[in-house]
């Protein structure tokens, strides 16, 4: 007979990761490249992994209890996984988030029983601090602090990147991804490095806000990504290049990923794809380029991406 857990949501946990990786050919540059699909997650993004490792490091160190608040600032995808390990686990948690987020995103938010604070200055960084504030003049409030929690790439080193080895059927030339805390493209970068020195890595980044570029921030329409600032996380990252993917580009491949390939994501998706896909072309027909296909689509449904 199977063993009973005594702990709230561990078959949600299980759930989390070994997301499959799919290959999408483009037969107009006869180019393969390899997506993990990471909206497969239990409530859609990737965000997940980093709210169950967080969740869980916190536990075993006592940092959490019945009266804990989970508190974090987010532009939507890593408050909807706090608030669904939260009603999991049994937390209560509180969300910080841009005005400008979606509907969707606060409706999700809210349906997983999380209170939704909002704010209506632009970029991560006001909300940032709002946390810190709230969390100093309560201390029910835990900060998971997803911008610069060395967990969040550790996360990345040790599953995520080791899942894109296991999977992938070749030697990966390249791994291409955007950035809005930094983890994925840290993590991911360390484990596909260590194993492959030769292995190149790419940050995917708007054309309109290409920070790591040198330029300046400015709005963009790829939700997720570039909040305005260079995440820590990503400061020290020896990167091969820099692709960067003007909005509307990232909006037409993902319409093209969700009618033409079937795959109902969201438009940091179709960015990445994009990124991706340029560094296939540079690389050449035979090279293994791999991505990460973010988050699904639903949380999209009020913005540009269905507005057409």
């Amino acid at each position: 007979m199977e063993q009973v857990s005594s702990r709230r949501g561990e078959h949600l946990i299980r759930l989390i990761g070994n997301t499959p990786l799919i290959p999408l050919f483009f037969p107009e540059v006869n180019r393969r490249i390899w997506c993990k699909c990471e909206f497969l997650n239990p409530s859609g993004s990737i965000k997940d992994r980093l709210a169950r490792t967080i969740i869980l490091d916190a536990e075993q160190n006592g940092l959490l209890n019945e009266q804990s608040i989970i508190l974090e600032c987010t532009s939507g995808n890593t408050g909807i996984s706090f608030a669904m390990l939260g009603a999991a686990r049994g937390y209560k948690v509180a969300i910080v988030m841009s005005e400008r987020a979606s509907q969707e995103r606060r409706m999700i938010i809210k349906g997983f029983g999380a209170d939704l604070i909002l704010f209506d200055q632009a970029g991560y960084q006001h909300g940032i601090e709002r946390t810190r504030e709230m969390a100093e003049a309560d201390a029910r409030y835990f900060l998971p602090r997803q911008f610069e929690n060395p967990l969040n790439a550790l996360d990345h080193e040790h599953e995520t990147g080791l899942e894109f080895l296991r999977d992938c059927p070749h030697e990966i030339d390249a791994f291409v991804s955007g950035y809005g805390t930094g983890g994925t493209l840290a993590g991911c970068s360390r484990a596909l490095k260590g194993a492959n020195a030769r292995t190149q890595i790419y940050a995917m980044e708007p054309a309109e806000a290409a920070m790591l570029s040198g330029e300046e921030a400015c709005c963009h329409w790829i939700e997720g990504i570039a909040g305005g600032f260079v995440p820590p996380l990503i400061r020290g990252i020896e990167l091969d290049g820099k692709i960067k993917v003007p909005s509307q580009k990232a909006m037409e491949m993902t319409k093209r990923l969700n009618s033409e390939f079937g795959l109902l994501v969201g438009t940091s998706s179709g960015a990445n794809v994009t990124a991706a896909l340029e560094v296939a072309c540079n690389l050449g027909p035979n090279s293994n380029v791999v991505t990460i296909l973010c988050d699904r689509a639903e949380r999209y449904f009020s913005t540009r991406l269905f507005s057409a």
